[in-house]
């Protein structure tokens, strides 16, 4: 992976942050996946180690989680 993962669900906190990690990284350095209209990445995310979002998987494979919005289990329904 060369670029980080930003993964969110779209709600207010995770778009805000979203802003947030492109200004501080730079936008050709991160890819942005809404989880919430991408519904499909939601396991990617899991096995990335994504427990709730917004959280950014860096190159190394690390997860971070940025601020608590959502967990993934609100975010599968």
């Amino acid at each position: 992976m060369s670029k980080s993962i930003f993964y969110h669900a779209g709600c207010p906190v995770c778009v805000s942050a979203e802003h947030d990690i492109i200004n501080l990284v730079g936008a050709e350095n991160v890819e942005v996946v809404n989880i919430g209209e991408d519904r499909n990445r939601i396991s990617e995310a899991e096995k990335a180690g994504v427990k709730s979002v917004p959280a950014l998987v860096t190159p190394d494979g690390h997860t971070l989680h940025i601020n608590f919005g959502a967990s993934m289990a609100d975010v599968k329904g």
